[in-house]
């Protein structure tokens, strides 16, 4: 079996210790799965389809909830999926761009594209439930305190969601210092918790052999099929354990996971299940009923910043799902916020914050209980774990090109598991998820929306584009050439951009040196600086450079430039002018979009942060030339 990655901690090594990075994993990392037990087992027993709370019943759902643990967390994403590192970067578009790189263009390729877009539109939907069910449910453990706090749960639960998705443009290297303290005493006290519980219920130890899964599907099928459906909430966000690699490294996640998140999760749900042995009424909430009623005040603060600390790591997720998708050419140019000096992985990104509050908070006041919001959770994230499977499959086939017997037999594994998961959480569309789907069908609309129209457009200006050599001959020494130098930024590295072809026909004057520059985003995560350009001298005072940039990196043209002397010289800030072509874009009835989406498309375009603002050009040593173009 060939390694997967030739270096584990992919392409940049991480300087602080493996301990350091597993503390710091458990508080970003962890967040989301650490906290499904306030719901994963309750929602079991009490959600859309009622379980009898008796010893089969109990058993069958934590062995369910222990081998899923182990095959989809440990086995599918620990030991396999964290293989597949793109230069150190993981998540659906960094997994998408590695397989794509080392296969090339085939007949798979807009097969595999399409599923690491849906996986992330799939992503967007997730974002929104997490946060809105993670903090509902642990404000909830509020009327576990006194019933008389009924009424406060959703106000309280509104206001701080708020503050949170309010606070981000403040950064969170600040809090973030906190996540991982806070989210070890949260783990030591799951354990403790289910430590004292499984002393007055012991036997439920026997629930983690298999054959008590099997049992529960053979009493009861269609029930034991319909309970998939809540128990894989006791994996939502293990999706996180891949796209996170990048911060912490496999190592460490591995670390956090195997011997610290895992162990503490297992014992509280042995703890919650030997409760109902002892007590079946404590199924209302058997989470907050682990804690004697003296702790149970101080358990609902805890799980609250808990549950903070999640919602936080799907957002930052959002940001960061979002900047790759604007440099893979899925996403317009949006306006990205670099929050820290030192971290370039802090980042705001102000529209999808504000998408996220309000479509959470409306979520809030719709669903009005975590139970409600149980049954819209879970298909995204089973469809999104799906398309991993799918991915895996043609990572162990065709990348890594395992023995065939090995790669069928793991393939097999995950794509039943998975299957099964996501096909019980489509019974759940009519009671809440179809809201997810929704979300992923608009969030898919938008990036192949986004994604064709590009495409067109560039299409559309290949065609009416002039050869260089056949540009520079008619040119000649015909033309008045002025003092500076004249940047035209081009979408492609072939001809001659319109923006040149503009100046030149209305001001018949050229600059004494011409550059035009393109900007490609390749399909890893970070180019070295010394590595990014590339320079061709065309003659007559005309160069071609391209820079590239990962779907990581910050975009800087200015600063790039600063550094190339190879195109005739050092590029001085006030002798240096930026030519853009700003297209006004034409719907027609030219094949390409429909017509619907070309408006759409064309919304998008004119909604799209400035070339000059996403490239960090100086604002008053840019000129924009318009020109109209049918899509």
């Amino acid at each position: 079996m060939s390694d997967a990655s030739t270096d584990p901690q992919g392409a940049h090594a991480h300087p602080d210790s493996q301990t350091a990075l597993a503390i710091g994993a458990i508080g970003v990392v962890f967040g989301d799965i650490g906290t499904s037990p306030l719901y994963a087992l309750k929602e079991s027993f009490i959600g859309h389809h009622p379980l009898t709370v008796d010893a089969p019943h109990i058993f069958g759902v934590l062995s369910l909830i222990f081998w899923t643990m182990m095959l989809i967390v440990t086995l599918k994403y620990v030991l396999v999926i964290l293989r597949a590192d793109n230069k150190g970067e993981g998540g659906s578009l960094a997994l998408l761009a590695l397989i794509g790189r080392k296969l090339g263009p085939n007949r798979w390729t807009p097969v595999i594209a399409m599923l690491g877009v849906v996986a992330t539109a799939l992503f967007y939907g997730d974002a929104i439930i997490t946060p809105a069910i993670s903090v509902l449910s642990a404000v909830e453990g509020l009327t576990v305190v006194n019933p008389a706090f009924a009424d406060w749960v959703l106000p309280l639960s509104i206001g701080i969601l708020f503050g949170l998705f309010a606070i981000q443009s403040y950064g969170t290297a600040v809090v973030g210092k906190l996540f991982g303290p806070v989210m070890i005493v949260y783990f030591i006290v799951l354990a403790a918790l289910g430590v004292i519980n499984i002393a007055s219920a012991p036997q439920v130890l026997w629930a983690l052999s298999p054959h008590y899964a099997l049992e529960f599907f053979l009493i009861d099928p269609k029930l034991a099929f319909l309970a998939l459906g809540s128990v894989v909430l006791a994996v939502t966000g293990a999706e996180a354990l891949y796209a996170d690699m990048g911060h912490f490294g496999r190592k460490a996640i591995m670390i956090s996971w195997l011997y610290i998140a895992f162990p503490c999760l297992l014992i509280n749900y042995l703890g919650q299940s030997a409760l109902l042995m002892t007590n079946p009424a404590a199924v209302s909430n058997p989470f907050f009923f682990l804690a004697p009623e003296w702790a149970r005040l101080p358990l609902v603060i805890l799980a609250t910043l808990a549950t903070i600390i999640a919602s936080q790591a799907v957002i930052s997720g959002a940001y960061s799902v979002s900047q790759q998708a604007v440099q893979l050419g899925f996403l317009p140019r949006l306006k990205i916020m670099h929050t820290s000096a030192r971290a370039a992985g802090q980042i705001y990104v102000p529209i999808v914050n504000w998408a996220l509050l309000i479509l959470v908070i409306l979520l809030v006041i719709g669903f009005q209980s975590s139970s409600n919001l149980a049954a819209a959770y879970g298909i995204a994230v089973t469809g999104t774990m799906l398309i991993t499977a799918c991915m895996v499959a043609v990572l162990t086939f065709a990348v890594w090109k395992w023995h065939p017997l090995l790669a069928t037999l793991i393939t097999a594994v995950f794509l039943i598991v998975d299957g099964l998961y996501f096909a019980s959480n489509v019974t759940k569309i009519p009671d809440g998820g179809w809201f997810p789907l929704l979300v992923a069908a608009i969030a898919f609309t938008l990036l192949t929306t986004w994604a064709t129209g590009r495409k067109l457009v560039r299409d559309r200006l290949e065609e009416d584009a002039m050869p260089i050599d056949l540009f520079l001959k008619s040119v000649g020494e015909r033309v008045k050439r002025v003092a500076g130098t004249s940047v035209f930024l081009a979408s492609t590295t072939e001809g001659i951009p319109p923006a040149l072809l503009h100046n030149l026909k209305h001001n018949h004057i050229l600059h004494e040196r011409v550059v035009i520059l393109t900007v490609t985003n390749e399909g890893v995560p970070h180019i070295a600086p010394k590595e990014r350009s590339e320079v061709a001298d065309l003659g007559s005072g005309f160069y071609r450079i391209v820079l590239h940039f990962g779907f990581m990196d910050e975009v800087d043209i200015p600063a790039e430039l600063a550094q190339e002397s190879r195109a005739g010289g050092p590029f001085r800030p006030m002798e240096t002018s930026y030519f853009l072509a700003r297209q006004t874009l034409i719907p027609s009835a030219r094949p390409g979009m429909a017509i619907w989406r070309e408006k759409l498309f064309a919304w998008m375009v004119r909604n799209a942060q400035s070339a000059m603002e996403f490239f960090k050009l100086p604002t008053n040593r840019v000129i924009e030339l318009g020109s109209q173009v049918e899509i």
